[in-house]
């Protein structure tokens, strides 16, 4: 082999890529065959085992988390190792392990990107995109803040999950207008890393948004004894929202700064091409009516007690099938589903019971609260505020907020704290998960986009996580009690 030969071999070796990728396995092996936990213990002297499974359940945690920020294999490729560690390790056994990759939440995430699939091809998307355009016109920055309103409008009436699936495919017709290739650009990241964000921002507001508001306020009823309301969730949830809106759009203008401050004869250019699609086809309105059906029903669900029982993946599931029946989808655009974001997804759903069913989820949020039992009330209501925020970055939010708030709740009245400054804290962070992709559906949709890299969106998902704490606890501290919301009681 020649000394060229031999430069050449050496300098193709990813060296970022092996350390990391050793650096999951590490942790993996550290934390499953380390000797076993301290219990940990609640405010009312209850001792919590870590198991083997649990512990075996932590390590797998570490090793996803590590592969899925510095993206050392595929994200679907993670994902299957997660279900394949438990297997293995024997954690949890495969007809459980497996089984989370086909969970309703996963099916409703496929449904989700069929619709998006669907705008697309039926030419809803670029019809929409061009009245879009016509109205905020020319400057990039309108251009975003438009795209965040109206992406933070439908997360009220819709879930968040759905709107990010229908708002993808009218940015990716925005962004062709403002690049010719596919290459990344400071505009594309700020477009759909943006889009991700403020679908968690809009999604608190209103219980259509998400699952988590309904679970929790389930939890708090039945701990409490109390009803929150619709109204009273989003009388304290719409300014929280929509400042986080401006705020995010703020920092990717600061942070993503877009390369062209104007994009010259683009209203003109989207009324003509507007213009030039003609009336609306059979097609489009039938798939328009298809879709805003399901929404509508999804919706109603809420608030019309026949409703209720209809599982929403089911609901939007008849879309998918519906879409096939008419022929406004064929087999090819089945097999060009990014599989690879529904995977993700699976991993993300797998991991999240695997951690909720060994109890390491418990073990953690006990571990974690109980170190603020005898602290602040303010730093209390934080650390609750934080730890919902990090662990709805690597398991489900329902599941970030089931296994923190009945913790919480117990704890706080003994620090003179009211419940539903808990229950709402913890609901904001619970929203928006600005660190992984796994944290949400928005996210892993946006990633599609090839625009950003996982370590891009972790990088920026750190300040933007910051920023969101500060922003919890200025209305803790201020806005909320103005508000007329408690904040303090007198202790146990």
């Amino acid at each position: 082999m020649t000394t060229d030969t031999m430069t050449l071999t050496h300098t193709q070796i990813d060296w970022k890529r092996l350390i990391f990728l050793f650096t999951g396995l590490i942790l993996f092996a550290l934390v499953n065959f380390a000797p076993s936990f301290p219990d940990a213990v609640d405010p009312l002297g209850k001792h919590f085992a870590l198991g083997r499974s649990a512990q075996g359940a932590l390590a797998v945690f570490l090793l996803a988390g590590t592969w899925w920020v510095f993206e050392v294999v595929p994200i679907g490729i993670t994902s299957l190792t997660i279900g394949v560690l438990q297997v293995l390790f024997m954690i949890r056994p495969a007809n459980s392990a497996f089984k989370d990759f086909m969970d309703p939440s996963v099916l409703f995430i496929f449904a989700s990107l069929v619709i998006g699939m669907v705008f697309t091809k039926t030419g809803l998307t670029r019809r929409l995109a061009y009245k879009m355009l016509a109205i905020v016109g020319e400057n990039t920055s309108m251009i975003l803040l438009g795209c965040f309103v109206v992406t933070a409008l439908l997360t009220h009436i819709m879930a968040h999950t759905a709107v990010a699936a229908t708002m993808y495919p009218l940015m990716i017709t925005i962004y062709s207008m403002y690049s010719d290739d596919n290459k990344p650009t400071r505009f594309g990241k700020a477009l759909f890393i943006g889009m991700a964000y403020v679908a968690g921002a809009g999604s608190i507001i209103t219980l259509l948004g998400a699952a988590r508001g309904a679970v929790a306020i389930g939890f708090y009823r039945d701990i409490i004894g109390k009803e929150i309301s619709f109204f009273d969730l989003s009388y304290y949830m719409f300014p929280v929202g929509w400042l986080m809106v401006l705020i995010l759009w703020v920092f990717f203008m600061f942070f993503l700064k877009p390369e062209k401050k104007t994009i010259p004869g683009l209203r003109e250019k989207a009324k003509r091409l507007s213009a030039e699609m003609g009336s609306i086809t059979r097609k489009e309105v039938i798939a328009a009516s298809i879709i805003f059906a399901c929404i509508f029903i999804m919706s109603m669900r809420s608030f019309i007690p026949f409703l209720k029982p209809l599982d929403k993946t089911a609901v939007i599931l008849v879309s998918t099938i519906l879409f096939f029946i008419l022929g406004i989808l064929d087999l090819k655009d089945l097999e060009a589903i990014p599989w690879n974001i529904i995977l993700l997804f699976g991993g993300a759903m797998s991991i999240g019971f695997c951690l909720w069913e060994t109890g390491a989820a418990e073990w953690l949020a006990i571990n974690w609260l109980t170190l603020f039992q005898k602290s602040h009330w303010f730093v209390f209501v934080m650390s609750i505020a934080f730890f919902v925020m990090i662990m709805t970055n690597f398991i489900m939010n329902v599941a970030a907020i089931a296994i923190s708030l009945p913790v919480a709740l117990v704890i706080a009245p003994y620090l003179g704290v009211a419940p539903e400054v808990i229950l709402f804290a913890s609901l904001v962070t619970a929203g928006m998960p600005f660190i992984l992709l796994v944290g949400a559906a928005p996210n892993a949709i946006a990633y599609d986009s090839k625009q950003f890299t996982t370590g891009e969106f972790f990088g920026y998902g750190v300040p933007a996580s910051i920023i969101l704490m500060i922003v919890v606890a200025i209305f803790v501290l201020v806005v909320w009690p103005l508000m007329g919301m408690p904040i303090l009681v007198k202790p146990v």
